[in-house]
């Protein structure tokens, strides 16, 4: 994948179609609800531009976040590590977003034992990973509310994790707070192969997004791209 200087953030992977509500719901899982659907469609695109994107460097690990907040990125990423494992890869998706986690609801799951649990507890115990119902995906949910979560970001215990779950799965999906509201996707991201970027068509500041590349490039990250939701369709493409 090329990177263009004359835009505010890499070349985007894929532009997709779902809505940036996150009122979260099964309903918002399209990949399983509608599977024949664009947006669907589309999020399996996304799927196959990542892949080609780690023919040369392998992306066991990948964070999603956004520049600012409601911009529909755990709706997205969950519809992404669905059509992973659709595409016969083992998935596990984390949610790291201690603030306001959103995955356990969108798969209908208790937020906790999860993440914060684990990273609290006893060492030498197994991640507290939840069937999702879907084959090949598992969830880490967010668990208990912890008070300062950058200071488990900061852990050492969170490299023991991030080695673990690569060891359980094909690719390890991690769900962020917004860049730009708190420290916690870049201490995050430093821990892993690389970083997707969400933008929302109707709502994201064009600067908000150059900030928020800057800020990835900064902590020395691998920005892999951006992806675009809340899309418009295109025209003159027919049954396509």
């Amino acid at each position: 994948m090329t990177r263009d200087e004359g835009r505010p953030f890499p070349a985007g992977l894929s532009a997709l179609r779902p809505s940036s509500d996150e009122k979260m719901t099964k309903d918002q899982l399209i990949t399983v609800r509608d599977p024949r659907s664009a947006a669907a469609e589309a999020f399996r695109t996304l799927r196959t531009n990542l892949i080609f994107a780690s023919l040369e460097k392998p992306l066991p690990t990948l964070l999603v976040t956004s520049a600012a907040a409601d911009e529909g990125k755990s709706v997205a990423l969950a519809n992404l590590a669905v059509v992973m494992a659709q595409g016969g890869r083992q998935t596990i998706l984390v949610d790291c977003d201690l603030r306001r986690p959103r995955q356990h609801e969108i798969f209908g799951l208790p937020a906790a034992p999860g993440f914060s649990d684990w990273m609290l507890g006893a060492e030498g115990a197994p991640a507290p990973l939840a069937a999702t119902g879907l084959d090949g995906l598992r969830l880490l949910p967010a668990g208990v509310p912890a008070e300062a979560p950058a200071d488990l970001l900061t852990s050492r215990r969170l490299r023991v994790l991030v080695d673990g779950l690569k060891a359980q799965a094909d690719i390890v999906l991690f769900d962020a707070p917004p860049i730009l509201a708190v420290s916690d996707a870049a201490l995050l991201a430093a821990n892993l192969d690389g970083v997707l970027l969400v933008v929302n068509a109707g709502h994201t500041r064009r600067d908000h997004a150059q900030r928020a590349r800057e800020l990835l490039e900064k902590v020395r990250v691998r920005v892999v791209g951006a992806v675009l939701t809340n899309a418009g369709s295109e025209g003159g493409l027919g049954p396509y």
